[in-house]
C-alpha cells in the first residue's frame, strides 16, 4: 500500500507544469532566503538544475518533488558560499578612508624629486648615496662592493648630499 499521494508507477516531471508552481516555491524560497532578491535567484537556480536532465517523480503532485529541490539546493548553495572567502561590502566613500601605510602625495612628489636629483649625479657619486642611503648598505659593505675605501667613499657621500641639498633647496 503507498501513501496517499503517491501513485504505483513513476511519471517524468513536466518542464511545461513548471510555472504552475512559481508562485509557491517562491514563497518557499523567501522563507528560507529572507530576501525576495535572493528567493528569486533561488527559485531560478533550482529550475535550472531540474531542467539539466529528465526528472523522474514518484509522486501525484510535483510541488513535493519541488520543494525538495529547492531546498537542497539552498543548502548546496549555502555550503559553497561557507567554503568562499567572506566578500566585505564596499561602499562608496572608499576615497574617504585614510590609509596611513600609503605614502602622502607630498611625500612622492618629494621622493620623486630626489631620485631625479640623484640621477643627475656623476657616477661615483650616485654609487656613494644609492648603496649607503637608498639601499642601506653600512660604510664598510659599500666600500668593499664599489673597490673603494671606506675614507673614499665617506668623501663621495659627503659631496653627493652636499650637491643634493644644492639641487633640491
Amino acid at each position: 500500500m503507498l501513501p496517499a499521494g503517491m501513485s504505483g508507477a513513476p511519471h517524468q516531471l513536466d518542464p511545461e507544469s513548471l510555472g504552475d508552481h512559481v508562485d509557491r516555491l517562491y514563497r518557499a524560497a523567501w522563507s528560507l532566503c529572507g530576501s525576495r532578491d535572493d528567493a528569486e535567484d533561488l527559485v531560478q537556480e533550482t529550475f535550472a538544475q531540474v531542467l539539466r536532465r529528465p526528472r523522474l517523480v514518484r509522486s501525484d503532485d510535483d510541488i513535493g518533488y519541488l520543494l525538495r529541490a529547492l531546498r537542497n539546493t539552498f543548502i548546496a548553495g549555502r555550503r559553497r558560499s561557507a567554503r568562499r572567502p567572506a566578500e566585505v561590502p564596499v561602499t562608496d566613500d572608499l576615497e574617504l578612508i585614510p590609509d596611513p601605510s600609503a605614502p602622502q602625495p607630498e611625500r612622492r612628489l618629494e621622493s620623486a624629486e630626489l631620485y631625479a636629483a640623484i640621477a643627475t649625479l656623476p657616477d661615483d657619486l650616485r654609487d656613494a648615496v644609492m648603496a649607503i642611503d637608498v639601499v642601506g648598505l653600512s660604510y664598510r659593505e659599500a666600500a668593499r662592493s664599489l673597490r673603494v675605501r671606506e675614507a673614499t667613499l665617506a668623501t663621495r657621500l659627503h659631496r653627493a648630499r652636499k650637491r643634493l641639498a644644492d639641487l633640491l633647496s
